[in-house]
């Protein structure tokens, strides 16, 4: 073979050589950048499937929890680089449906449940009612005084049941129905204290001799005695729970201090979005049981316009539950209205004078009989003959069921069309 063909073939086979060199590089450049990408894409996979199982066992679980408590702190993604990606998109798009949809679902129940909750305490109203007239007809007709002692007992046992159900039809919507004379602020704490259990242990002292409208004397009755039975059983049996009136810079308050173990500050800020009844409140989310106390006074003090906080301690470690009435909802007695010392609840003595303040004393009237809590059954013998006590129970009773149709709550329709009273 010729030396030029050799040379000719030596380099073909170098052209081929670096060819192949060439090629083979690139392929394993392309190799790797297709390696790359594969991982790349499998950890994608992997990060969106952490994603999917973050949002089904994390995300969405506490957004229903948080529907029901606030306090609850929902989740975001788990991977912070998905956010402003299509699937970030995604997935909160997944997260604001489920959210509406179980919103959707719990005001569906909670319409339901305050209409079921309106009906039966509708009912329970009326038999209550009921039982009151029983109760009445039966002290008409027996004299005899441990029979009247007895019914006493049932008396006050049925206007625990009446307020129970009026709180809860109170929170479902309802009105507390009307108040048609206005009643002094120690007055509107005895009517509190009647329709508690533990009323021997309220202690009140009132500085002051102002009166509330008569618009708000019943809601204001019934957020203190709301606040009076929580403080009773929040406390033990054996302590006290002290009542004090003031007047205030632009109104008055009325301090309720018990013996119990106070609040945590958790609690106290649920209290406070309870009682400021800024927020609706599903009645589906009280807990169980479910705590209808706060809600129904915060319901009572947005609706009428006063001002209800339990943010503080009381000076026996408790709880100081603290309503304040601006002087909108305040009024002034004329002097032949103004009420008389009337006997304390717990002691059956006389009330100690009070202290001078910015408004003019006046001589007291006869205590409203609806606003007087029932007293202990004391035995007759030691006190009159039992024809003569008979007597005296009797006319108490009636004197109370006079005070009483007062502030008989009336018909939904009824109570709605007086709003503006």
């Amino acid at each position: 073979m010729s030396r030029p063909i050799l040379e000719a073939l030596v380099w073909c086979l170098a052209g081929c050589l670096v060819l192949a060199a060439v090629m083979t590089l690139r392929q394993w450049r392309v190799t790797g950048a297709l390696r790359e990408h594969t991982a790349e894409l499998l950890n994608d996979l992997r990060v969106r499937d952490e994603e999917a199982r973050h949002l089904a066992e994390a995300r969405l679980p506490a957004l229903v929890e948080s529907l029901h408590r606030q306090s609850v702190p929902v989740p975001g993604l788990l991977h912070e680089r998905l956010a402003g990606t299509p699937y970030g998109h995604s997935m909160q798009a997944v997260t604001d449906l489920f959210a509406h949809s179980v919103n959707a679902a719990l005001a569906r129940a909670d319409e339901s449940a305050r209409a079921t909750l309106m009906s039966a305490m509708r009912a329970i109203q009326s038999l209550a009612s009921d039982q009151q007239l029983a109760i009445s007809d039966m002290q008409d007709r027996y004299d005899r005084p441990d029979i009247l002692a007895d019914l006493l007992r049932i008396d006050h046992t049925n206007a625990q049941f009446g307020r129970r159900a009026q709180a809860v039809a109170v929170l479902c919507g309802a009105w507390p129905g009307r108040q048609r004379a206005a009643a002094t602020l120690e007055d509107v704490v005895r009517g509190a204290t009647s329709r508690i259990s533990d009323y021997l242990r309220i202690k009140t002292v009132a500085q002051i001799d102002t009166a509330v409208v008569d618009r708000v004397v019943e809601p204001v009755v019934l957020a203190v005695a709301e606040l009076l039975d929580n403080a009773a059983r929040h406390s033990h049996p054996s302590t006290d729970v002290q009542v004090n009136i003031h007047q205030a810079h632009n109104g008055a308050v009325i301090v309720i201090d018990d013996w119990g173990v106070g609040m945590h500050e958790q609690e106290k800020q649920q209290a406070a979005r309870l009682l400021s009844g800024a927020q609706p409140v599903d009645v589906t989310r009280l807990g169980d049981p479910p705590q209808f106390g706060f809600p129904v006074i915060g319901v009572l003090a947005q609706r009428y316009g006063f001002n209800v906080s339990v943010d503080s301690q009381s000076p026996y470690g408790g709880v100081r539950a603290v309503v304040f009435l601006p002087n909108a909802l305040l009024t002034h007695l004329t002097t032949g209205d103004a009420p008389a010392p009337a006997a304390s609840a717990a002691t059956g003595t006389a009330p100690a004078p009070s202290s001078p303040g910015p408004f003019p004393q006046r001589r007291r009237r006869e205590a409203r009989p609806d606003l007087l809590p029932p007293q202990a059954p004391v035995p007759v013998a030691r006190q009159r003959p039992a024809e003569q006590a008979a007597a005296v129970a009797g006319a108490f009773q009636r004197g109370t069921r006079a005070g009483r149709s007062t502030t008989e709550d009336r018909s939904t329709t009824e109570d709605r069309g007086n709003r503006h009273e």
